[in-house]
């Protein structure tokens, strides 16, 4: 059983890759945009929090490479090592919430068309997207991060996992806050608007 749950790992790990270095391949090649805006022009704790962001995900990928196929030499031994949880419902359930943040990550890929952007790009933001699964949520990737993460830890159960899905629950917030910031200013109205009928995370609003 525990190979099912570390070659899903590794097929989880493979289709996120694949489908961001697609988005941003159609993109820079197809549609002459480019969409990895992170760092770019950043200053101060926004470019330490974006550079830490970068470091923590490669890592993060790292470890679930590391312990999906049980090779030694963990980045992180200790936290690595340290079992919070061990149960198979716990596994089931980590699979089942990471395979629908994958819908949730698909979905808002196509609804997103030419507006995805990794980052704040203030030069070439895109149309602003409220419709699709954008209806339902205004964050739905930030849903499927939160998601995977999670789930990434659920089927470990290890304290490693556990840190990164709560850092990456944080960063992602703030990223979050960062962005409305900017999308009030660049789209006005129309935005504020948009913010009145649909949630931060869910279709009722939570606003933190």
């Amino acid at each position: 059983m525990d190979k099912f749950f570390n070659y899903f790992q590794i097929t989880a790990l493979v289709l996120f890759l694949l489908l961001f270095a697609g988005k941003i391949s159609y993109l820079r090649l197809i549609k002459k945009i480019n969409p990895v805006t992170i760092v770019v022009g950043k200053k101060g704790m926004q470019l330490a929090m974006d550079i830490s962001f970068i470091i923590g995900l490669i890592i993060w990928i790292l470890e679930v490479l590391l312990h999906s196929l049980h090779l030694a030499f963990p980045i992180l031994a200790l936290l690595h090592d340290m079992q919070l949880i061990n149960s198979i419902l716990a596994k089931y359930i980590g699979a089942g919430l990471i395979s629908f943040g994958f819908i949730i990550y698909i979905l808002a890929l196509i609804t997103l068309g030419d507006s995805w952007r990794m980052g704040i790009d203030c030069k070439a933001p895109g149309k602003l997207v409220t419709e699709g699964i954008y209806s339902i949520s205004r964050n739905p990737i930030s849903i499927f991060i939160d998601f995977y993460f999670l789930g990434t830890f659920l089927i470990n159960g290890t304290l490693i996992f556990l840190i990164f899905a709560i850092l990456a629950a944080i960063a992602v917030h703030l990223q979050i806050l960062q962005e409305e910031k900017f999308l009030t200013r660049t789209y006005g109205l129309e935005y504020r608007d948009y913010c009145a009928r649909t949630g931060r995370y869910l279709i009722w609003k939570i606003s933190l």
